[in-house]
């Protein structure tokens, strides 16, 4: 059954119904996941409809079951190169080449890398390379030729985005960005996940239920050799080693994206701040866990200052010179205000103890007003 499959795959291919073909090599896997072949041949399928990350998931895969085979690491080099992951593709066609030496097209593509490394670290920047996709062209009856051309991919072709199976986030760190998959109760053995030079991989293959492919073209470069991956319980948690401490403002490659901005950890703080490449402003990209230090001593300064300077008129000016008053005098004078004031209900204010201090102080109302005393 599945070497039909195979077979109407491989037809379809050669007619250009390279959706299809991806259709029916993935009903073949289904009944033969272990035959590297249909991997292989699925990722050129994906290839044509420029699903350049299922094409490199599709080759690591092959690789996998099969590390002989040249084609798909030819295969894995053509979709890094479209993806711009020119050192993860040299790679490949460097371990491609040693398994066919006789093959010149890895050696052309090797070149073509080169110049893209060249170009990223900008030593071409005098020679503007114009890119091309490198892929091959289907002889009549044969699933891959020898001639490679510059084709530029057809984007019309490409899959309709369908809503996912899982739900994901992400957060990030200066060295690293943790991805969040929420698949509850998944075995750890139908998890698959590879890491690229800016592309991440993850299937999610449990029998019974359609596979769940996440295979994002990243904001930005990683360390492949030092990112992981655990299967949780509750969940999938994907770690991510930033090659460069730069602030993702996403977790998908855009071309739309702003400048990245490199993150500089600030000293003391759990938190860092970021500013933009070639710029040099700064700003906060995440806030400490801890609060803002008060400097009290200079806030109360600046607020004795203030009520020093604010100008009151009537009772407050009366009341704020009678504060200014008792805040500066001893104790024997703060007494004797206290003891005038409340025995004389408010009417007579003394400064002087020894008057006030042996007597009680009787109430001296305003002119033209009487003191009373309330029954209770």
């Amino acid at each position: 059954m599945a070497s039909d499959l195979e077979i109407k795959a491989k037809e379809a291919f050669i007619d250009d119904h390279f959706e299809l073909a991806v259709d029916l090599y993935t009903q073949a896997i289904s009944l033969s996941p272990n035959n590297a072949e249909l991997f292989a041949d699925r990722a050129q399928a994906n290839l044509k409809l420029c699903n350049f990350t299922e094409a490199v998931a599709d080759a690591n895969r092959a690789i996998e079951l099969d590390p002989s085979m040249s084609k798909a690491y030819f295969r894995k080099g053509n979709a890094c190169y479209e993806l711009e992951e020119y050192q993860t593709a040299k790679a490949a066609f460097e371990l491609g080449s040693s398994l066919a030496p006789g093959d010149a097209r890895f050696t052309n593509l090797i070149k073509k890398c080169d110049e893209g490394i060249a170009e990223e670290s900008g030593d071409l920047l005098d020679q503007p390379l114009e890119k091309a996709s490198t892929q091959v062209v289907p002889a009549e009856g044969d699933q891959e030729s020898d001639q490679i051309v510059n084709e530029v991919p057809n984007q019309a072709t490409s899959q309709l985005i369908v809503k996912p199976k899982y739900r994901h986030e992400f957060y990030q760190k200066p060295e690293e960005v943790v991805i969040t998959i929420f698949a509850k109760g998944i075995p750890a053995q139908t998890v698959a996940v590879d890491f690229g030079e800016q592309i991440l991989s993850v299937i999610i293959d449990v029998p019974g239920e359609d596979a769940y492919h996440f295979q994002p073209r990243l904001f930005g470069k990683i360390a492949p050799e030092k990112c992981r991956y655990e299967v949780l319980p509750s969940k999938i948690e994907v770690r991510l080693a930033k090659a460069e401490p730069l602030n993702w403002i996403s977790l998908e490659f855009s071309k739309d994206s702003t400048v990245p901005q490199k993150l500089t950890v600030v000293s003391g703080t759990h938190g860092y701040s970021t500013h933009s490449e070639g710029t040099g402003s700064q700003r906060p990209s995440y806030p400490s866990s801890k609060p803002k230090r008060v400097d009290w001593d200079k806030l109360e300064a600046q607020v004795k200052k203030e009520e020093k300077e604010e100008k009151l008129d009537g009772d407050a000016a009366l009341n704020r010179f009678f504060q200014d008053i008792y805040k500066d005098a001893d104790e024997d004078t703060r007494r004797a205000m206290r003891k005038s004031f409340v025995e004389s209900n408010g009417t007579v204010l003394s400064t002087n103890w020894k008057e006030v201090g042996s007597k009680k102080v009787e109430g001296s109302p305003p002119e033209g007003m009487e003191v009373k005393k309330w029954e209770y």
